[in-house]
C-alpha cells in the first residue's frame, strides 16, 4: 500500500511506525530511499519510527517531538542537542539521540540528563518544555512562517479534487476485473480441484442412483426425488470455498476501499461475473453426467431446463457465500453462518419436511428458501413429463399424485416462477454484498490488556503507580545478563540462563558486550571469531583495519554499523572477500588451534549422550499439551462459543419443526420425517463442528511446527492432547442437544432409548471434529481443505441412507456405505428408536409394522445395535489416530 502511495501523485506522505517488525539495517535503508524521493521529488515525508537507530535519525531533516499532546521541539536534527543542551539536559556519549529525545520527556528518566550544576534539577514537564520552545528562536521563526497567509497563485490548479475516486467508474471497472482474473489465476489450482471433484462425485451419484428397473412408481419416485435433492445439495455446497477465498481478500479490501482506490460495487461486480463460466461448467457437467444414466425423462428439452435451474442455483449460492464473508468477516463465524444458512434453507425446502408438515406460523420459510424453488423446479420438470401422465387410482396421474404427496404440486409455468426466484436471489446477495462492503467496518484486532499493576511488576518498579500515563506507555525493557552477573538482576527482568556468545540489540543503550562473537555471512562462512573488546574496540579495529572500510560514526551502534559494513553490497562494492580476508588473519589461526585442543577429549570424559529426544516423558509432553490446549480452548470464544450457539439454535428448531412428531407414525411419509430430523441433525450439527475445527487446528499446526522442531514435545502428544481437550466440550454440546430435542420432538421415554440418542449424538460429534482435524492434516493449506471437506460432506450424505437406503445401493458401492460414519449413526439414532416399535403403518400401498419397514426398506435390524455401538466407537478412533499420523509425519512448511 505504501508504494502504491509513493509512486502516485501525492506530495505529502504520513507513515505511522514503518520500522515496526524490521531490523535496523533494512530500517536504514528505506528511509534512505524516502529521504532520496522527498528530495528529488521536492515531497513531505512525516514519519514516526520507533527507536531509530542514530544513523536512521540522521537522514531526517527536521524532527518533531511531541509529549502529551504538546510540541517540545519542531526544527533541524542537527540542532535538537544544543537544543536541549540551552534547556539543562546534555546527551551521553554511546547515547542515541532519538532516545535522548524520547527519554528527556520522561518524569522517571529525565533527572540522569541534567547538567546544570550551578542549579537544582526539578522536573521540566511537557507544557513547560512547549513554554521555552515558543520562546526560543526556532520557535518563534516557526510562528512567524506558519502567521504568514498561503499565496493562492502559487496553488497547482489539481490541487484540489472534486472528485472521490482518481480514475473513472469505467476503468476502475475493468482494473478490478482483471484482478479478480489474476486472482482467480493464482488460485487456479483450487477451482481445477473443485471441478474434478464435482466430476468424481458425479460418477458416484450416477452409479449410486443408476436406473436398473424400468418401472414408473412410488418407490422410483422416492429414488428420483432423493437424487434431485442430492443434485441441489452437491451443486450448493460446490461453491463452498468462495467462503473462505473471499475471507483472505477482505483485509486488503477494506484497506483500500479505506483509501478511495474503489468503490465496493466494482469489487463485488467482477467476482460476480468471472463466476459465472466456473458455475456454467459445473452445472454442465453435472447435468451430462447424471441425467440420463439416472434416469430422468429422455426429453432434451427437460435435460437443458434441468441445466438451467442447477446453473442458476449454484450461481446464487456462490453469491450467497460472498455474502456471507462480506458480512461476518471472520472464518470461524462465516463458517458458522454459513451452516446455519444452509441448514435453514434445507429445512424449509420442502424434501426433508413437506410444507404441509411445517407448523402454520412457519410455513412462510417455505417460501425464502432457494432450496424450496429448485426442488420444485426439478420436481415439476421431472414428474409433469408425459410419461408420468398414466392415471393411478383417484383419476389423477402418477406425477400428480407423487407432486402431492410431497406438496410440490404446481403448474408447469411455476418452474420459470422458480428459476425467476433464484436469478433474484442472485441479485440480492449480490447486493447485499456491495451494500456490506460499503457500510461495515472491518473487524478489530485483538490486544492483549495489562493491569497497572501487572505492568509495574513486569517492569520491575515499585513506584509505578505515581507515574504519569505517557511512562506507562514506554517500551518495556529486557535485560539481559551474563552468568556470572545473573544474582545481580533485578526482579521482574528477563535473565539468560547461560552465558551466550554475544546478544545484540537494534539501540546502542541495549548493546551487550560478552567476550566472544562469532560473525556469519549468508552461506554459512565465517567473517570474524574473536573477542569483542570493551565497548567492541577489538571488532571495531578489526573491520576498520581492511582497506576500504568506512570508519564507524560517533554514537553509531556497532551492531548496526558492523551488519551495514559486511553486508553482501558493501563486499560487491569494495571487491573484498571478507570470508578470505579472515582465513587470511591471525584470528582464524588462533581459531584453528582452539578447535584443535578442544576436539581432544580430556581425560575421564564421557560421549554426550542423551536417552531420548525429549527431555520430558510422553506422559509429561501430553499433560503440558494438554494443558495448553485447555488455555488456548477457553481463551477462544470464536471457536468454542459460536459452535455451541449454533447448536442450541439447531436444537431448539428441531424441536419447533418436528414439534411432537415423534409418536405420530402412520405412514411412511412420518417415518422420512423422523428420519429427516435425524439426518440432517448428523449432517448439518457434525459438519459444523468439523468446519469450526479446521481453521483453528490449520493455525496450531504452524506452532507445532515451531515447537516441535525446537524438541519441546512429539507430534504424538500434541496430538493426543488435541483431540482428548474436544471430549468435554462435545460432551456438552451433547447433553444439551439431547435434553432440548428429545422431549420437544417427542420420542418414546425409556432410560434405554435416551442413552442411545445421547451416545450415537456423541460418537457422531466426536468422529465428526476428528474428520476435519484430520483432513487438515493432510492438506498444504485451509483453502484446499475447504474443497476437500466439500467433497467429503457430499459423499458423507450421499451414502448416509438417507437419500438412498443401503439395500438400494448398487453392490459395487454397498462396500462405501458400510464404512461411512453417518449411515452408522442413522442407524443407531433411528433403530434405537423405532426399531422395536410393532405399530402397524400403512407403507407404500402395504400395512407394515414400522419394526419390519425399518428391516425391509432400510435394512436397520434392532438385535445388531451392539454392532453399530462398536463401530460408532471406532470411528472417532481411527480418524483420531490418523489426524496423530498424519500431522507428525507430514510438513507443508515452504522454507
Amino acid at each position: 500500500m505504501a508504494g502504491e502511495m509513493i509512486v502516485g501523485p501525492t506530495k505529502a506522505l504520513f507513515m505511522d511506525e514503518i520500522s515496526t517488525g524490521l531490523d535496523s539495517s533494512t530500517t536504514f535503508q528505506i528511509v534512505t530511499y524516502l529521504q532520496q524521493l522527498v528530495h528529488i521529488t521536492d515531497a513531505t515525508a512525516l514519519v514516526s519510527l520507533l527507536q531509530p537507530a542514530p544513523e536512521t535519525f540522521n537522514l531526517f531533516d527536521d524532527v518533531i517531538l511531541m509529549a502529551e499532546g504538546k510540541i517540545m521541539y519542531h526544527g533541524p536534527c542537527s540542532r535538537a542537542l544544543q537544543y536541549f543542551k540551552d534547556c539543562g539536559f546534555k546527551c551521553p556519549e554511546r547515547k542515541g539521540v532519538a532516545d535522548f529525545l524520547q527519554e528527556v520527556t520522561s518524569k522517571k528518566d529525565q533527572a540522569q540528563y541534567w547538567c546544570c550544576i550551578d542549579r537544582p534539577y526539578s522536573y521540566v514537564s511537557a507544557y513547560q518544555f512547549s513554554q521555552m520552545f515558543k520562546k526560543s528562536h526556532l520557535g518563534k521563526t516557526l510562528d512567524e512562517e506558519l502567521s504568514k497567509p498561503y499565496d493562492k497563485s502559487k496553488c497547482h490548479s489539481n490541487a484540489l479534487s472534486f472528485s472521490k475516486y482518481s480514475l473513472g467508474k469505467w476503468e476502475l471497472f475493468k482494473a478490478c476485473m482483471s484482478r479478480e482474473l489474476l486472482l482467480m489465476k493464482r488460485n487456479s489450482f483450487v477451482y481445477v480441484f473443485k471441478t474434478a471433484q464435482l466430476v468424481l462425485i458425479a460418477f458416484m451419484a450416477m452409479t449410486v442412483f443408476i436406473r436398473t428397473q424400468y418401472g414408473l412408481d412410488l418407490k422410483r419416485a422416492n429414488y428420483l426425488m432423493g437424487s434431485m435433492y442430492y443434485s441441489l445439495v452437491r451443486l450448493m455446497t460446490n461453491g463452498i470455498a468462495e467462503l473462505s477465498l473471499n475471507i483472505i481478500r477482505l483485509p486488503v479490501v477494506h484497506k483500500q476501499r479505506a483509501f478511495c482506490l474503489f468503490p465496493a460495487w466494482v469489487y463485488c461486480i467482477p467476482a460476480s461475473l468471472l463466476k459465472i463460466p466456473l458455475s456454467l461448467f459445473d452445472a454442465f457437467m453435472w447435468t451430462t453426467m447424471t441425467y440420463y444414466v439416472i434416469g430422468y425423462s429422455p426429453d432434451f428439452q427437460r435435460f437443458f431446463f434441468q441445466f438451467l435451474l442447477l446453473f442458476a442455483l449454484h450461481l446464487a449460492t456462490t453469491s450467497c457465500y460472498r455474502f456471507i464473508a462480506s458480512i461476518f468477516q471472520t472464518v470461524v463465524v462465516s463458517n458458522t453462518a454459513a451452516s446455519m444458512t444452509l441448514l435453514l434453507m434445507f429445512l424449509f425446502g420442502g424434501f426433508i419436511l413437506p410444507r404441509y408438515s411445517l407448523p402454520a406460523w412457519l410455513r412462510w420459510g417455505f417460501w425464502i428458501s432457494p432450496v424450496t424453488y429448485g426442488e420444485i423446479g426439478l420436481s415439476i420438470n421431472e414428474f409433469l413429463a408425459p410419461r408420468w401422465q398414466n392415471v393411478s387410482e383417484g383419476n389423477t396421474t402418477i406425477g400428480r399424485s407423487i407432486l402431492t404427496s410431497r406438496d410440490l404440486d404446481f403448474d408447469g409455468y411455476f418452474y420459470w416462477i422458480s428459476l425467476g426466484a433464484l436469478l433474484g436471489f442472485l441479485l440480492f446477495f449480490d447486493l447485499g454484498s456491495i451494500l456490506a462492503l460499503t457500510y461495515l467496518k472491518p473487524p478489530k484486532m485483538s490486544r492483549a490488556i495489562i493491569s497497572k499493576k501487572r505492568f509495574s511488576q513486569l517492569q520491575g518498579r515499585e513506584d509505578s503507580s505515581n507515574n504519569s500515563k505517557l511512562d506507562n506507555e514506554n517500551e518495556s525493557t529486557i535485560a539481559a545478563f551474563p552468568q556470572s552477573r545473573q544474582d545481580k538482576r533485578k526482579v521482574g527482568r528477563l535473565a539468560l540462563p547461560f552465558e551466550p556468545l554475544t546478544i545484540t540489540f537494534t539501540d546502542v543503550q541495549y548493546y551487550v558486550d560478552t567476550p566472544p562473537l562469532i560473525l556469519m555471512k549468508t552461506g554459512g562462512e565465517i567473517i570474524y571469531s574473536g573477542m569483542l573488546g570493551q565497548h567492541s574496540s577489538k571488532l571495531i579495529e578489526y573491520f576498520e583495519g581492511i582497506s576500504g572500510v568506512p570508519k564507524i560514526k560517533v554514537n553509531s551502534n556497532p551492531a548496526t554499523w558492523m551488519l551495514e559494513v559486511t553486508s553482501a553490497s558493501m563486499e560487491a562494492g569494495l571487491g573484498l572477500d571478507f570470508a578470505n580476508i579472515y582465513t587470511e588473519s591471525p584470528l582464524y589461526q588462533k581459531t584453528v588451534e582452539l578447535v584443535s585442543q578442544l576436539s581432544e577429549p580430556q581425560p575421564g570424559s564421557r560421549i554426550l549422550h542423551f536417552p531420548s529426544r525429549f527431555p520430558q516423558s510422553t506422559r509429561v509432553q501430553f499433560m503440558a499439551c494438554l494443558w495448553k490446549q485447555h488455555l488456548s480452548y477457553w481463551r477462544n470464544p470464536a471457536y468454542n462459543l459460536a459452535r455451541l450457539l449454533f447448536m442450541i439454535f439447531a436444537a431448539f428448531l428441531f424441536g419447533t419443526l418436528f414439534w411432537q412428531k415423534g409418536k405420530e407414525i402412520n405412514n411412511e411419509q412420518d417415518l422420512f420425517n423422523i428420519l429427516g430430523s435425524m439426518y440432517t441433525a448428523v449432517m448439518f450439527l457434525g459438519i459444523n463442528n468439523c468446519s469450526n475445527a479446521q481453521p483453528y487446528v490449520a493455525t496450531e499446526r504452524t506452532v507445532l511446527y515451531r515447537e516441535n522442531f525446537a524438541g519441546m514435545y512429539s507430534p504424538w502428544a500434541y496430538s493426543f492432547a488435541q483431540v482428548t481437550i474436544e471430549v468435554p466440550y462435545l460432551m456438552v454440546q451433547s447433553i444439551i442437544y439431547v435434553a432440548i430435542t428429545y422431549p420437544m420432538i417427542g420420542f418414546y421415554w425409556s432410560a434405554y432409548k435416551v442413552f442411545w440418542y445421547f451416545f450415537a449424538t456423541f460418537c457422531t460429534f466426536l468422529y465428526f471434529v476428528y474428520l476435519g482435524m484430520m483432513m487438515v492434516s493432510i492438506c498444504p493449506n485451509f483453502q484446499v481443505v475447504a474443497v476437500l471437506a466439500s467433497a467429503v460432506y457430499t459423499t458423507l450424505n450421499l451414502f448416509s441412507g438417507f437419500l438412498m437406503p443401503g439395500p438400494q445401493i448398487p453392490k459395487w458401492w454397498i462396500w462405501l456405505y458400510w464404512i461411512c460414519p453417518t449411515s452408522w449413526s442413522l442407524n443407531g439414532l433411528f433403530t434405537s428408536q423405532y426399531g422395536d416399535i410393532d405399530k402397524e403403518i400403512l407403507a407404500i400401498g402395504e400395512i407394515k409394522t414400522v419394526s419390519s419397514f425399518l428391516q425391509d426398506y432400510y435394512g436397520f435390524h434392532h438385535d445388531q445395535l451392539g454392532l453399530v455401538a462398536i463401530v460408532l466407537i471406532a470411528f472417532p478412533i481411527a480418524f483420531a489416530s490418523l489426524f496423530a499420523y498424519f500431522i507428525g509425519k507430514l510438513n507443508f512448511q515452504r522454507r
